[in-house]
């Protein structure tokens, strides 16, 4: 994972410095969609388990903002994500939720297919932190420590009005967070998709 990270950082400062300041693409979104768990962290809930692993995810709803910059096909982003996932009511209860929080880096690739419909893939890497509260017989809050994993998406770009696009959007992010409290010391894999809808603004130079 530090290998993955240094790579992203090294390869974002290689593009935008070697990139004429007239030459760059900025641009700015925000988003919006559905949270969809993966792996363990959708498994059914299990009451009488004692290994502290999150499970009894469903599907929720959540928002994050974009930033990046840009040469030609390539460029870098950063981004931040809120997505308040479901749970099970025999995990949290009836209003129960488990409560996603982090920011990402990496590099984005754009892929020069269509001259209006602008299709790009993405990887970088992930900070996230998870908060919710589990019912049965060993109920406990459950918090995370802000842990790096990663992330792959894809997407397209549709400009509208010169400055502006849409921007729908696919990732698959994978994360093994460490647990704080009770579980303090183990990992939990909190896995998920995301299918997002945004809209940016760029820059006109």
């Amino acid at each position: 994972m530090k290998v993955f990270a240094a790579l992203a950082v090294f390869g974002g400062a290689v593009i935008v410095s070697a990139a004429p300041l007239q030459a760059q693409l900025a641009y700015v979104g925000i988003r919006g969609g559905a949270g969809v768990p993966a792996g363990t962290f959708a498994d059914p809930f299990q009451p009488s388990a004692q290994d502290g692993v999150i499970r009894g995810a469903k599907q929720g709803t959540g928002y994050g903002f974009d930033a990046g910059v840009g040469l030609g096909p390539l460029g870098i982003y950063a981004g931040y994500d809120r997505i308040d996932f479901g749970c099970e009511t025999s995990a949290c209860g009836s209003n129960g939720k488990y409560k996603l929080t982090g920011v990402s880096a990496g590099v984005r690739l754009g892929v020069p297919l269509i001259p209006i419909v602008k299709p790009w893939v993405k990887a970088g890497v992930t900070f996230n932190e998870i908060n919710g509260t589990t019912t049965g017989t060993n109920a406990t809050k459950i918090a995370t420590d802000r842990t790096p994993g990663y992330e792959v998406g894809a997407g397209i770009d549709i400009p509208i009005l010169m400055l502006f696009s849409i921007t729908p959007q696919v990732r698959y992010v994978g994360q093994k967070l460490d647990l704080k409290g009770l579980y303090s010391g183990t990992k939990t894999n909190v896995s998920y998709y995301t299918f997002d809808l945004g809209l940016r603004a760029r820059t006109p130079f």
